[in-house]
């Protein structure tokens, strides 16, 4: 039971972490907005070993064209929140 409430306290640090840098203007867990729900990210990439890694390249360093044309810009973040953010995308579902 500790674990479950320390995943569950981790997970809402880190989508407290998304909505301070901005991610949620965007984005929303399970609808689409200007950009893809996490649930449609975390079940694109469930088969990827290295999503989290792959995600958190582009939350750093922005893109397009994964979801439309409609480009996602580079988001002010260090590795480690990328990485948090990434991973927490991840478990959306």
């Amino acid at each position: 039971a500790a674990a479950g409430i320390v995943m569950a306290g981790q997970a809402q640090a880190d989508e407290a972490l998304a909505k301070a840098k901005g991610c949620l203007a965007c984005h929303d867990t399970a609808a689409t907005k200007t950009g893809p729900a996490y649930k449609d990210v975390a079940a694109k990439y469930k088969a990827d070993k290295s999503a989290v890694a792959t995600l958190a390249a582009k939350i750093k360093a922005g893109g397009k064209g994964n979801w439309g044309q409609i480009p996602m810009p580079p988001n002010n973040v260090t590795e480690d929140e990328a990485k948090k953010l990434a991973t927490w995308v991840m478990a959306t579902k």
